[in-house]
C-alpha cells in the first residue's frame, strides 16, 4: 500500500468519525496518478468540472462606472443574503456565518445600477423588493494564509514582464495589462460566492470583479482569482487570463453511508450538475 493511498484511507476514516456523509476532493484532470488513485483504487466518481478564473492584478487601478453604486454589507447583513439567495446552491456551507466572520474576509460587497440605488433601503428591503439587476461576491485573503510562485520562466520572459509593470506604471491612463511579479513568491485574494440577478447582472459582476482588484492592489496581490461552475451565467462577466486560469478542475465525490440521509434528495453522487456551485474559500 502507497503513501498516497495510506493518506487517504485515514483521512476518509477521521472523516466517518466526525460523521462525514460524503467526501470529496480536487485535482488537474491531467494528473492521471492522482485521478486513478481516487477513482481507481478509493471508489471516487468524477463529478464536477469547475473552472478556475485568474486575473493579474496590474499596476494600474481598473476604472468603475460612475453608473455603478458598490457597497458593503455587514457579515449578518451578508449572512442574510447568501441563506435567503444561495442556501440550495451546491456545496454551500451551512456555517456560512463563521466564513463571513472569519478575519481572512475581507467583506462582501453588492454592485446595483445608479439609477436603483434609492432603492436601497436596507437588506431586509432589498431581500424583499431587490433592484432589477444587481450582483455580489465576497472576498477572501488567502495572502495571509500562502503565497505562491512561478518557476523556470527564463530570463526573456522574466525581462518583457518587467517592462510591461514599467510601462503600466509609467502611463497608468492607457490601463496596459501588465504582468505582475510572479517570478517570486506573491500572494492573492479569492473571490467566493458570486451571484446576482437581472438583465445587468453580468456587467455589474465585472465592476465587483473590478473593485475586487482595487482591492487586491491596495494588499499588495499579484492576481485575483475565483472557481465557479463551467455552466455559470456570470462567467462572461468575470476577467481572467486562460493562460493563467484552468478551463476544467476535476472534482471527485464518495458517499460513505449505506443509507440515504438526504430525505427525497437521495444519494448526491448521482445528482446532475447545476448552474452555480458555492466554493468554501476555507477549502480553495
Amino acid at each position: 500500500m502507497g503513501i498516497g493511498l495510506k493518506l487517504v484511507l485515514q483521512m476518509e476514516e477521521w472523516f466517518r468519525e466526525n460523521g462525514a456523509e460524503y467526501s470529496y476532493m480536487a485535482t488537474d484532470k491531467d494528473n492521471e496518478a492522482s485521478v486513478k488513485l481516487f477513482t481507481d483504487r478509493c471508489g471516487y466518481s468524477k463529478f464536477r468540472t469547475p473552472s478556475i478564473l485568474v486575473q493579474p492584478v496590474y499596476a494600474h487601478r481598473v476604472k468603475i462606472s460612475n453608473r455603478v453604486h458598490i457597497f458593503k454589507l455587514t457579515p449578518s447583513q451578508a449572512e442574510l443574503l447568501y441563506r435567503k439567495r444561495f442556501s440550495t446552491t451546491e456545496f454551500f456551507p451551512r456555517d456560512i456565518d463563521s466564513v463571513l466572520n472569519n478575519k481572512l474576509n475581507l467583506g462582501t460587497f453588492v454592485a446595483v445600477r445608479v439609477d436603483s440605488e434609492e432603492e436601497f433601503k436596507g437588506i431586509h428591503s432589498f431581500l424583499t423588493d431587490p433592484p432589477n439587476s444587481w450582483a455580489v461576491l465576497s472576498v477572501w485573503n488567502c495572502k495571509d494564509v500562502f503565497s505562491l510562485e512561478v518557476r523556470g520562466a527564463s530570463r526573456v520572459r522574466r525581462g518583457i514582464a518587467k517592462t510591461t509593470r514599467l510601462m503600466d506604471r509609467a502611463f497608468p491612463w492607457l490601463g496596459i495589462p501588465s504582468i505582475p511579479e510572479v517570478f517570486k513568491p506573491f500572494g492573492l485574494h479569492f473571490l467566493y460566492g458570486l451571484g446576482g440577478c437581472g438583465t445587468h447582472s453580468v456587467k455589474l459582476i465585472k465592476m465587483l470583479c473590478g473593485f475586487a482588484h482595487n482591492l487586491a492592489k491596495d494588499y499588495g496581490c499579484s492576481v485575483v482569482a475565483t472557481e465557479v461552475a463551467n455552466e455559470e451565467p456570470l462567467k462572461l462577466g468575470i476577467p481572467h487570463w486562460k493562460k493563467l486560469s484552468c478551463a476544467e478542475d476535476l472534482w471527485c465525490i464518495k458517499r460513505f453511508g449505506e443509507d440515504y440521509s438526504d430525505g427525497s434528495v437521495g444519494d448526491w453522487t448521482k445528482s446532475p450538475p447545476g448552474l452555480s456551485i458555492f466554493v468554501d474559500p476555507r477549502e480553495f
